[in-house]
């Protein structure tokens, strides 16, 4: 006697699809933003990090800006030189 194989029907689908877009939502601010000025960075939220290559790090590491804690007047920055990832190449 053959047995019907289990399928995934239409009623498993909308489950599948606010699951995939929540892992998207919080795969998407994992990538840091780069600028060339400190100024530039107008809107900072609580844990984003922006990396500003301005030049006042040493050679080989580059300025990251992270949101670190809420103030009363709003996210408080930190600023700390840490190393570029990769090399350049042309």
């Amino acid at each position: 006697m053959l047995k019907k194989a289990a399928t995934i029907g239409p009623s498993a689908m909308p489950a599948a699809l606010p699951a995939s877009l929540a892992l998207w939502l919080l795969a998407t601010p994992a990538i840091a933003q780069q600028v060339s000025r400190e100024e530039a960075i107008v809107d900072l939220r609580l844990g984003q990090r922006v990396l500003v290559d301005d030049g006042s790090c040493p050679a080989g590491q580059i300025k990251e800006v992270q949101g670190s804690q809420m103030t009363t007047s709003g996210v408080l920055r930190t600023r700390k030189c840490i190393p570029r990832l990769g090399t350049k190449r042309r």
